[in-house]
């Protein structure tokens, strides 16, 4: 694995105590072992097929369900297809995956480890949370016939650890909250670590749009409440309501909608037909229109992740972490494809948008790529993987 970081960009103070992952770490997931993923604020993922840019992605997402305590059997519909092809399987004819995710935050270094069983049935079989050296939760599987595991806290009370069944099928750092009392400094320290962790990881945004269904009109009902679903399936709907929320948003959408589209944009915008469904628009400024549904999958692709980088968790569909203030929460866009259907004037002016949004630090990007060149050009952090995923 090669890794180009450029010099990073001053951060606003803000920034420093906002819970933001770091590293993702695939010990041994699909095609990947002993592979550590550094995230800066914009990183984009690049190699050729095959190198495992995607499952890389699919492991960052399922770690964000968790923390946002889903089930694993929610999260991993094919938990087959993340076990390593040549893993062999124990004694007892046992084989999974591991995967674990470090995050920075007010409560320092934290680094998250999980181990799952696939075969012969889905369970978390081992967790660790821990903080340098001290381990602040680990959980192990003690009785494979019964559906929980060991979990031990610590407490740095009048007993140096607390111990207590936890569920097998759920992210035991995200029942902390639950479980652990706060009385102590060393339970504080848990709680505070457990929050970062579950904050950053529930403010993540996977994007993927896809432009066959961006270019039906959005049925009445409004399916996606006016928050902008993964796939942007609801574009029209999301641009009836930037519009007329923030003229300066939408002002800097329309400019960026200028470097990405062919012919002259003077402006994007939404109707709402007599049924009820709305439909979008590109204005020409000279009395012609053109429906979104006429532009290329490139244009499409560029306008929908446009918008997601111009707007935040209350457009978007994310699980928001409402009892901490929005100051101290970085929402990260997570993009396989991102450079998809895409020329390569589309590429560098996303990525540079991307540069500037990231700079602000409320909003992080972590894509995959097909052209690494354009993505270093545009200031990013490129994580070059290898063809065989051991990076």
């Amino acid at each position: 694995m090669t890794v180009h970081t450029p010099v990073p960009a001053a951060r606003p103070a803000a920034g420093h105590d906002r819970p933001q992952v770091t590293e993702l770490r695939l010990s041994a997931f699909a095609g990947h072992r002993g592979a550590v993923l550094p995230f800066g604020a914009l990183t984009f993922l690049a190699g050729p097929s095959g190198s495992g840019k995607s499952s890389a992605l699919r492991a960052y997402e399922a770690l964000a369900r968790l923390g946002g305590g889903a089930e694993l059997a929610e999260v991993f519909e094919d938990p087959a297809a993340c076990v390593p092809e040549r893993a062999r399987a124990d004694g007892q004819r046992r084989r999974g995956f591991r995967i674990g995710c470090t995050v920075e935050g007010p409560a320092g270094t934290v680094r998250l480890d999980l181990a799952v069983q696939v075969e012969p049935e889905l369970r978390v079989v081992g967790e660790r949370l821990t903080r340098g050296d001290l381990v602040l939760l680990e959980t192990a599987l003690r009785d494979p016939g019964r559906p929980v595991v060991q979990a031990a806290w610590h407490t740095a009370g009048a007993a140096p650890v607390t111990r207590a069944p936890m569920p097998d099928d759920r992210l035991g750092t995200a029942l902390v909250p639950l479980r652990v009392a706060g009385k102590t400094e060393g339970q504080r320290l848990v709680l505070a670590a457990a929050e970062q962790v579950v904050v950053a990881l529930r403010s993540v945004f996977p994007c993927d749009p896809r432009p066959g269904r961006m270019r039906a009109p959005v049925p009445a009902g409004r399916m996606g409440a006016g928050r902008l679903l993964g796939g942007c399936d609801n574009l029209a709907e999301v641009l009836w309501r930037t519009r007329t929320e923030c003229s300066v948003r939408h002002a800097l959408l329309v400019s960026a909608v200028r470097e990405g589209c062919a012919g002259p944009v003077g402006d994007v915008y939404a109707e709402e037909a007599r049924d009820g469904s709305m439909q979008a628009y590109v204005d020409r400024g000279d009395g012609v229109r053109t429906p979104l549904a006429r532009l290329g999958d490139g244009e499409l692709r560029y306008l929908a992740l446009a918008l997601v980088l111009l707007t935040g968790p209350g457009v978007l569909a994310v699980d928001p972490v409402a009892e901490v203030p929005a100051a101290y929460q970085t929402l990260t866009v997570v993009a396989d494809g991102l450079d998809r259907r895409m020329d390569a004037r589309q590429a560098r002016a996303l990525g540079e948008l991307a540069a500037r949004m990231c700079a602000r630090g409320h909003i992080r990007l972590v894509g995959a790529v097909r052209d690494p060149a354009w993505a270093t050009a545009a200031g990013a952090s490129v994580v070059d993987l290898d063809r065989d995923g051991t990076t």
